[in-house]
């Protein structure tokens, strides 16, 4: 089985939280700011250059204002959607 970063999973993972942060309208410096890291750390989560553990997602996901239950069932529907 391939490395998670290189799975489509990782990939869908990472165009959501993007669009969530999009959509709370913050920049990655903003979010990191939030979070209480540097600006380095949502670029290379966005990028996929970083992994998040369970915990940092859902640290990310109250800086968005986006529940981690909300984001776990629109990860599985995209998911089912590209097959």
């Amino acid at each position: 089985m391939p490395k998670t970063i290189y799975r489509r999973e990782h990939a869908a993972l990472l165009s959501l939280l993007k669009k969530y942060r999009d959509e709370a309208g913050l920049t990655q410096v903003q979010c990191s700011k939030a979070l209480g890291r540097p600006q380095s750390f949502m670029s290379d989560v966005e990028s996929g250059t970083r992994r998040l553990d369970v915990v940092q997602v859902r640290d990310l996901c109250n800086v968005l204002g986006v529940k981690l239950t909300k984001l776990a069932i629109e990860l599985e529907e995209l998911l089912a959607e590209e097959g």
